[in-house]
């Protein structure tokens, strides 16, 4: 690179250095599997049957677990399970306390001090609620929990109470019931099946599951909530997609936090499913030592885009019970999406959403670019922070010309 830098050493900015570097694919690799054979590793049922789901088995992987993390073992036993597969264990660095995959997926001690704010149902799903396992919040679209079951539990899960089982929530979707529901509601456009992961699965309880709602006539488009392609990227079978691709239009959520994320194995495993025509959008939650940082969650939008997967949400993170130290403030977030918006293509800006407490829905936040309003203009401010001034009378009509030297009066 001959152009030089403000270091004069004709080098990239540290930032953007690092923002290469975290966008890089690597395999998993196979870690303390090496000697498994390959027709093993690549078999999904395998990954899960050998996931590491116990304490004993964690310290035995892990010898460098933390005073935090040996503390909050016991958790796992009546709080959230503890499951982590194969495949996304071997991202989590064994030197590195600080590591944001073992940030997601071990136990800590904070998981068991619950803040008055906190909450079990933090986002009111049970409130809507009108059958078991059915959230109708939203006016045209319902939320449709069929599994309680993942491949690894995220420890800041807002379904907490509910995933797992640990906790004795006992949770048993009813089908018949929440399709006959969802068939009596013409109004009801749109459903997301999620749980738990429907993705876990057999090809064919999920083709069952899909047909009977394509079935519906007013069911415009389905939608799956999942975090099996990172999790599990063996699951993405050609057979999977091929079944899948019959239901279209099908939109698939996926559900990755940092661009460590996203290996070889997960971009090939997200190009079967785009391949076979499924629109991938990505969820993120905005948690405290894993993505808030500018140049993580812009390598991480990045990333995605290169794995064909548009950034949809980021999610403050909910006050879920126990979740306090991995919150991080609504002002890092809203300073992270202004690193963004303006940094990079608009294609790589997620919605940052609090998903309101009791049960108001998502609502979206924004830096404000929006400075004032009046009679006649509207003041705004871009991504450089320069002000401008759109013309607009209260009927919509411009009533003069921009001037070119403008300064906002309230910013004199």
């Amino acid at each position: 690179m001959s152009k030089d830098f403000a270091s004069g050493r004709g080098e990239e900015p540290p930032s953007t250095s690092r923002l290469n570097s975290l966008k890089e694919f690597h395999s998993a690799g196979r870690g303390a599997w090496a000697h498994v054979s390959d027709a093993d590793w690549n078999d999904w049922r395998w990954q899960l049957r050998n996931r590491v789901t116990t304490p004993e088995r964690l310290q035995e992987r892990l010898p460098t677990l933390t005073g935090d993390e040996r503390d909050g073992l016991h958790l796992a036993e009546n709080k959230l399970a503890l499951a982590i597969t194969p495949h996304f264990f071997n991202l989590i660095d064994p030197e590195d306390e600080h590591c944001p995959i073992r940030w997601q997926v071990i136990p800590r001690s904070g998981e068991g001090t619950v803040a008055p704010w906190e909450m079990s149902d933090p986002v009111g799903e049970d409130s809507h609620s009108p059958v078991p396992g059915l959230v109708h919040r939203y006016p045209d679209r319902v939320l449709m929990l069929v599994t309680d079951r993942c491949a690894a539990y995220c420890r800041y899960c807002t379904r907490s109470r509910l995933v797992s089982n640990a906790s004795g929530y006992d949770f048993h979707p009813e089908f018949d019931r929440q399709i006959a529901y969802i068939a009596s509601h013409p109004e009801v456009r749109d459903v997301l099946l999620s749980g738990g992961d429907p993705l876990l699965f057999t090809d064919e309880k999920l083709e069952y599951l899909l047909s009977r709602l394509r079935a519906i006539q007013h069911v415009e488009f389905i939608r799956i909530g999942t975090r099996i392609p990172v999790f599990l990227p063996q699951r993405i079978t050609p057979e999977l997609c091929a079944m899948l691709k019959q239901f279209h239009p099908l939109f698939i959520s996926i559900h990755s936090n940092h661009p460590r994320e996203l290996t070889t194995e997960v971009r090939d495993a997200l190009g079967r499913l785009a391949d076979a025509g499924i629109p991938l959008g990505n969820q993120s939650v905005l948690l405290k030592h894993v993505n808030d940082d500018a140049t993580v969650m812009k390598a991480l939008a990045q990333k995605l885009l290169l794995c064909r997967v548009k950034p949809y949400y980021v999610y403050q993170c909910d006050l879920i019970a126990g979740s306090a130290h991995l919150r991080t403030s609504v002002r890092r977030g809203l300073e992270i999406m202004k690193s963004l918006r303006g940094h990079t293509t608009g294609y790589a800006v997620p919605q940052y959403v609090i998903d309101a407490p009791g049960g108001g829905g998502k609502v979206p936040v924004n830096p404000d670019y929006v400075l004032s309003r009046n009679a006649d203009r509207v003041v705004i401010r871009n991504f450089e922070g320069k002000v401008f001034e759109y013309p607009e009378a209260r009927d919509g009509t411009p009533r003069f010309k921009p001037s070119e030297d403008f300064i906002a009066p309230e910013l004199v």
